[in-house]
């Protein structure tokens, strides 16, 4: 390989000439014949692929040394015990999509819609593409946590897979296996890969889609490239706009590197994005077409539109904060209602034990790349790499420092991918030139950078304490090695690699192990252990896993910036104390984790008593919604324990307009709901301006019917109205 570019590094030229050393340094074939996983070479000379040979799966490519299959089987299968081992722990995890997969499991109308309850009363608050992926295991294999984890699981993993697959077809084996440790081992990728939040599809779909970049740069391919932008469309149908927010790094790396004329460079640009709104939009415009009385209400709206949703609530509304319904965003500047913003945003204690350890190094080493290639040919295919990634982990890290709306720490596994693949690729391409006073000064300051990160990370917990120092012994040791002169042979070189590694992944492994131990629960999961000072502005962390994250550093109803309650005195029919966690759980309790019979509330769902599920499920079949229940979270617990249909009033939040009061007055004349739930979400959403109809029907309720408490929970029949 050979590198015609001058700057800070002029040392630094041809690779050296003796034999390469494991597992780092296997180098890529030639720039004008390097061979593609497909079995064609870069200079177009075909040869059998795997598909026409498929002992090659088992063998690898015939130039790979002997090692390198094995290696990558070994990675794969680590990852898989890593994201399954345990995974029944979490239960159904986050309720609220849980039950939505129940429900796509029962109705197909509530299946393409993404609707919480299989009536179809109203929609999650995202597109449907990921509750389709674990609503069609349940139909297959019946309601269990397994149905619903495993599929994210066999994601992370298939994750691992495409990446190392897309930094192999341009670098070494090595560098592509250590892209997938590091993808692997990210804590927030372990929590997401056994987690059902839709972030573990849309992961997996981005992934390909680079891939898929990828491959359309190695030919100027329209195919692939229109598949990428089908793949990101896909994205979109999964988590809104986010999905878009790697296509400025696509669109850059295809526009400057394609190996063909700029107009055709523009036309395949162009219909890859028609094949973005393709993929993402056709679901949108069957859904706003079709009227509004044929399909369940848009959840997280407030005037029934997909539209809305997402460009609103699951849109700009997360950058600026003004989400109409939400329970956040806003807040002073340079500090939103959901943490403060800015670049170190990544590193405070509620993100940095998720997702930091590493993203210096990817940085520096995305900035080492694109200088090294920066005079190259325009279609040199090693700085389009760095390109596709760099883009991708810079706009990806901006939009998640400076969000002022709703945003969680788990969002940042969509980082994960870009930081292994950067880390892989920079490595082999300082590796490969260590010859160079100048590369092995960069390599040990990523490492002693990275170890002394890692140590502050590790200061923010008790848990283990030994291995700070170890970290920060290997960091030290391995960045003295890597500047020990050339001369000092091949076991010193083996060495500085080997406790280089120790120092970059010990912390990030150590707090993967840690949260795959951990059974994760509720609506906000966190990584790794609990951080000094990292409970959020709320300083909550409950047992499930989730810090707490409210306006005014309380939980709800607490404190200043509490959320007002909307029921008679502060509170609705059923729920304790004016102010009190929603649910009427236990002293120190949280929402669906108190005794028996929790009600559930905004971030967790209820756990009920075996008496209530017996009440709710008495003479079931004669309703259309066996209970209602203030807020999805609430619903959802005893949808999930009951397998009927109970309506989520006000969606998410309890914010949304769904039903209106006069709606719930006409199903319950009707007889087609059974009871109503007291406590549960309360409506959280009207102090960011949402609707106050929940506690309009709340209020009817307690008015209209009598109230009986069932396994230490509020319940109304709402076949037995009070008699004046």
């Amino acid at each position: 390989m050979t590198h015609s570019g001058a700057g800070a590094l002029p040392p630094l030229g041809p690779p050296p000439s003796r034999p390469p050393l494991p597992p780092l340094v296997a180098p890529a074939p030639e720039p004008g014949r390097q061979a593609g996983a497909d079995g064609v070479d870069r200079g177009g000379r075909a040869r059998a692929g795997w598909l026409r040979d498929p002992r090659r799966l088992v063998r690898g490519r015939a130039e790979d040394p002997a090692w390198v299959r094995p290696a990558l089987l070994v990675l794969l299968l680590g990852t898989a015990l890593l994201y399954l081992v345990g995974l029944s722990a979490s239960g159904w995890a986050n309720d609220f999509y849980s039950a939505a997969a129940q429900a796509g499991a029962s109705s197909w109308k509530a299946f393409f819609y993404g609707a919480s309850d299989a009536a179809g009363s109203i929609t999650v608050d995202k597109p449907p593409l990921s509750i389709w992926a674990m609503a069609l295991p349940v139909r297959i294999f019946g309601l269990s946590s397994w149905s619903i984890l495993v599929p994210q699981a066999l994601m992370g993993v298939a994750t691992v897979g495409v990446l190392y697959a897309t930094v192999r077809r341009w670098f070494s084996a090595g560098a592509a296996l250590l892209a997938g440790a590091v993808m692997a081992l990210t804590p927030v990728a372990v929590l997401m890969f056994r987690f059902n939040n839709p972030d573990a599809l849309l992961v997996l779909l981005l992934t390909c889609a680079a891939y898929a970049v990828v491959r359309a740069l190695e030919g100027a391919s329209t195919r692939w490239l229109v598949l990428a932008g089908a793949l990101v469309g896909l994205g979109f149908m999964t988590k809104s706009l986010q999905a878009l927010i790697v296509l400025p790094a696509f669109a850059l790396a295809y526009g400057l590197a394609a190996p063909t004329s700029a107009w055709r460079r523009v036309r395949q640009i162009a219909l890859s994005g028609a094949a973005v709104v393709a993929a993402g939009g056709i679901w949108v415009a069957i859904v706003e077409l079709v009227p509004a009385s044929a399909r369940p209400y848009i959840g997280g709206s407030q005037s029934n539109s997909v539209l809305e949703l997402i460009f609103g609530y699951n849109g700009f509304g997360r950058l600026t904060g003004n989400e109409t319904g939400s329970v956040g965003g806003g807040g002073p500047a340079g500090a939103g209602r959901w943490g403060p913003t800015g670049w170190d945003r990544l590193f405070n204690a509620q993100w940095g034990g998720g997702i930091a350890w590493l993203l210096p190094a990817a940085v520096a080493l995305a900035a080492v790349g694109l200088w090294l290639t920066l005079r190259r040919p325009r279609a040199d295919r090693e700085r389009a790499a760095y390109i596709v990634w760099g883009g991708w982990l810079v706009v990806t890290a901006a939009v998640f420092s400076f969000s002022q709306g709703i945003i969680h720490e788990y969002y940042a596994v969509a980082l994960a991918p870009a930081i292994g693949a950067l880390v892989g690729m920079g490595g082999q391409l300082l590796w490969t030139r260590r010859d160079a006073i100048a590369a092995r000064a960069v390599m040990a300051a990523v490492t002693l950078g990275s170890a002394i990160l890692a140590f502050v990370l590790l200061g923010r917990s008790d848990w283990q304490p030994w291995l700070r120092p170890v970290t920060l012994v290997a960091g030290i040791a391995g960045a003295a090695l890597l500047l020990a002169p050339r001369a000092m042979g091949r076991r010193v070189s083996i060495a500085a690699a080997t406790i280089a590694l120790v120092a970059l992944l010990a912390g990030p492994a150590a707090y993967s192990v840690q949260t795959a131990a951990t059974p994760h629960h509720g609506a906000i999961p966190t990584a790794g252990p609990d951080a000094r000072g990292g409970g959020g502005p709320g300083g909550m962390r409950g047992p499930g896993g989730f810090r707490g994250r409210f306006p005014g550093g309380g939980a709800p109803g607490q404190g200043p910036g509490a959320f007002p309650g909307p029921g008679p005195a502060g509170g609705v029919p059923g729920q304790g104390p004016a102010g009190g966690i929603p649910g009427g759980q236990g002293p120190g309790g949280l929402p669906g984790q108190g005794p028996a019979g929790g009600q559930g509330g905004l971030l967790g769902g209820s756990t009920p008593s075996p008496q209530l599920v017996a009440a709710l499920e008495q003479d079931a079949s004669r309703y259309e919604w066996v209970a209602a229940a203030v807020g999805s979270n609430s619903a959802a617990g005893y949808q999930l324990a009951t397998q009927r249909s109970v309506m989520p009033i006000g969606g998410f939040n309890g914010s949304d307009p769904s039903p209106t009061l006069q709606q719930f007055q006409r199903y319950v004349a009707q007889g087609r709901i059974h009871f109503f739930i007291g406590g549960g979400g309360r409506g959280f959403g009207r102090s960011m301006g949402g609707s106050d109809v929940s506690s309009q029907i709340s209020a009817w309720v307690q008015q209209s019917f009598t109230a009986q408490t069932v396994g230490g929970v509020t319940l109304y029949d709402l076949t037995a109205p009070v008699t004046s």
